[in-house]
């Protein structure tokens, strides 16, 4: 549609611009960005276009050329909030910290009701050890793209708790909201909520179910989607750090707080046979449709050299992409356990019979660490929240380490030093 009214009218910048955009979601983001400089070039105030680009730049990594297309599109629009957002963005990319809070900042003074600037500003917070404040920001995801969020924050006419009222002897309804690996993070919050007094029901995604269970506070944990009993108050998984005022030093950190099934740890043990040499899993990739995939995963064909090592591997990923199928094909000292994966409580099993843990930053990660067991964490130059920044160990799990991409982002140079480590 946008190419048809380019025939008719070939100077029409906005639906170059608007071209660019559609260009930009299917991540063809060269002909985006071709698509935005012929809409500037044809109106160079067209200060959207100026944004738009930006976006596209950052996403490309090209974060400097980024920066300077949102400024350009900030010396012709000075109060424009989605420029001032998307400028903190890069910031937050380049560690800029202290410049990307100052343009969040702005985009809330001109916009007060900024969600996205709001909850980004929280991540910050988060990262850089803010805890109290971050965590307060973090509940502006509530308001985030409303129609999205619908199904993760339903509506309930029960008290929507956040710590203030007294729960002893009610029912409180805990839902998990986002991914796997964040649902195995902050179950470990269960404990305090018993400790008010409060019953408490869970509602947690099916694959997760049976290890949830093995949770020693006492809860009833009911499948996504199935029907709730009754209860008195509702908090989503994730504001319980801000509900129990959680800081660095405060965070629930003893592990293990979820267990394996001691049958299915000697069924594996069975299964896997004779042990000689160092048994460690290893977790190269997420979610191939994850946001953040390009980002936390690792091309297999990296690790080759450290397969080497005289350890015994163990693939603990489920799902495999074509070409580490490829990969694994030729290398058969990596041993595949993707058919007998079922739920997390498999994963649980298997993770108890290595003796470490290797993962990029994915569930099974998170699970490694709320089992107790050793992890070698890898993390890219730009972390999740979660993991903070420059420190080698974990607050949230003891018995990680983290291992984390300098400045050049190369994972070959992360690989050296699990190398060394292992």
């Amino acid at each position: 549609s946008y190419n048809e009214a380019l025939r008719i009218k070939p100077d029409y910048a906005e639906a170059l611009n608007n071209r660019g955009n559609a260009l930009k979601e299917l991540k063809r983001l060269n002909d985006a960005l071709s698509s935005y400089n012929e809409a500037i070039r044809i109106t160079p105030d067209y200060a959207e276009a100026l944004n738009n680009r930006g976006v596209a730049l950052k996403e490309l990594e090209l974060f400097d050329d980024a920066l300077a297309s949102y400024d350009q599109a900030l010396r012709i629009k000075p109060d424009y909030p989605e420029a001032l957002y998307n400028r903190g963005n890069a910031f937050h990319e380049l560690k800029r910290f202290n410049d990307a809070l100052s343009s969040y900042d702005e985009a809330l003074r001109i916009n007060p009701n900024y969600a996205e600037a709001t909850f980004n500003k929280s991540v910050l917070l988060i990262l850089t050890g803010n805890y109290l404040d971050g965590w307060m920001l973090y509940e502006a995801r509530l308001e985030l793209e409303k129609k999205e969020t619908k199904e993760k924050y339903p509506r309930f006419s029960q008290l929507a708790w956040r710590g203030k009222e007294n729960i002893q002897g009610k029912k409180i309804l805990i839902y998990a909201e986002q991914g796997l690996g964040d649902s195995i993070q902050f179950v470990r919050y269960l404990e305090k909520i018993h400790l008010l007094g409060a019953e408490i029901i869970l509602e947690v995604p099916e694959t997760l179910v049976n290890l949830i269970d093995t949770i020693k506070t006492p809860v009833t944990v009911i499948q996504k989607g199935h029907k709730l009993p009754e209860f008195d108050a509702h908090c989503p998984l994730l504001s319980l750090p801000y509900v129990f005022k959680t800081t660095v030093d405060t965070i629930p950190s003893v592990v293990p707080y979820l267990y394996a099934d001691r049958q299915r740890v000697s069924e594996w043990h069975s299964r896997l046979g004779v042990k000689t040499r160092k048994r460690i899993g290893l977790v190269w990739s997420g979610a191939a449709g994850h946001k953040n995939d390009h980002n936390r995963s690792i091309p297999l064909e990296i690790f080759e050299d450290l397969l080497k090592l005289p350890i015994e591997w163990h693939s603990l990923q489920k799902e495999y992409r074509t070409d580490d199928k490829v990969f694994l094909d030729s290398h058969p000292e990596v041993k595949q356990h993707q058919d007998e994966l079922g739920d997390f409580t498999d994963t649980a099993a298997l993770i108890e019979c290595m003796d470490a843990v290797v993962s990029v930053d994915t569930s099974v990660a998170h699970l490694a660490g709320a089992l107790g067991k050793t992890t070698l964490v890898l993390l890219p130059f730009m972390p999740d929240y979660r993991w903070m920044l420059d420190r080698e160990d974990c607050p949230w799990y003891p018995t990680a380490k983290l291992i984390r991409q300098d400045d050049e982002r190369d994972w070959k140079k992360v690989i050296l030093e699990l190398s060394t480590r292992l």
